[in-house]
């Protein structure tokens, strides 16, 4: 297979009183003010409404409708701007001016996924609700990253974790041949999945098989046992819809095949997508056929043309 994959209060004078609180200070104020009111004789006389009401602003309160008590004071207002005045009716009502979150969340919807090009975005099929993006960091990189994008019902797409991973030991190529050493550029479905391991729950079909067998050592002297106890088939030059094993090549075996999702083994592959055991399996038990899942695999150059 050609995959391996923030000012002290000013001093109060000394005659200040400072055991009492303020609440306290200012009923005693209230009394003495009740006391000389009395001593004095009594004297009626008309207030216009007017003058009423600026007598009522002095005091220190006025009422607005029934049972509403607010407070006059200045020294809480912004310095800056006037006070926000709420209308009536709107309190009464008890609206708010916030959006719903509904719509919040509508605005956020992401209809594009960023840094993929509007001409690979309308290859996406309509059916097609998990797409696997593997981003390149260049086009003769051998390190990329992987994020699975779910779409919604209504068209909108959200980002899973990105995770890094490895492709071919010489990058990318939109013309994969056999053993180029370079990953092949392209949309491709994602159908059938297989292991040496058993079946960790996954929802598409699974080929546990002793046969996924990787020996000897990789680019970087790394061992690469155990490479392909989980694996991902990738539809590239293969039949859907059978074992990853199968080497049936559509297009002809100078085309190359076998590119796998697989689990990663410290350095660049053949041809394949590698990933941490614990990234494949979680990806193995979330793919699922009936939300179609492809994945869209390049350079971040390539992707964002």
């Amino acid at each position: 297979m050609s995959g391996s994959h923030r000012a002290a209060s000013p001093r109060r004078p000394a005659s200040a009183p400072t055991d009492r609180s303020e609440a306290e200070q200012s009923q005693g104020r209230a009394a003495s003010r009740r006391s000389r009111r009395k001593a004095r004789p009594r004297r009626v006389r008309k207030l216009t409404v007017g003058t009423a009401t600026l007598l009522a602003l002095a005091a220190g309160w006025f009422t607005v409708g029934p049972g509403r008590d607010f407070q006059a004071s200045t020294a809480s207002a912004a310095p800056d701007h006037e006070p926000e005045v709420v209308p009536m009716q709107a309190a009464d009502a008890g609206q708010h001016t916030e959006a719903p979150a509904a719509d919040r969340s509508d605005r956020e919807r992401i209809t594009s996924i960023p840094g993929i090009g509007a001409s690979w975005m309308s290859q996406v099929p309509a059916d097609t609700r998990q797409l696997l993006v593997a981003s390149g960091q260049g086009k003769d990189s051998s390190d990329n990253t992987v994020t699975l994008w779910t779409r919604d019902a209504d068209g909108g797409w959200q980002a899973g974790q990105a995770w890094p991973a490895h492709n071919a030991y010489k990058g990318w190529t939109a013309d994969h041949r056999s053993g180029d050493l370079r990953s092949p550029i392209g949309l491709f479905s994602l159908t059938d999945a297989g292991g040496r391991k058993t079946d960790p729950g996954s929802k598409l079909p699974y080929d546990e098989s002793k046969s996924f067998v990787m020996s000897g050592r990789g680019f970087n002297n790394e061992p690469l046992a155990g490479s392909f106890d989980y694996v991902i088939a990738i539809n590239y030059n293969r039949v859907e819809g059978k074992s990853p094993l199968d080497t049936t090549y559509p297009q002809g075996a100078a085309k190359g095949g076998g590119i796998w999702l697989h689990l990663d083994h410290g350095g660049p592959t053949h041809g394949c997508i590698s990933l941490t055991e614990d990234h494949m399996v979680e990806l193995i038990k979330t793919l699922d056929p009936a939300l179609h899942p492809m994945i869209m695999m390049g350079d971040a150059q390539s992707l964002a043309a």
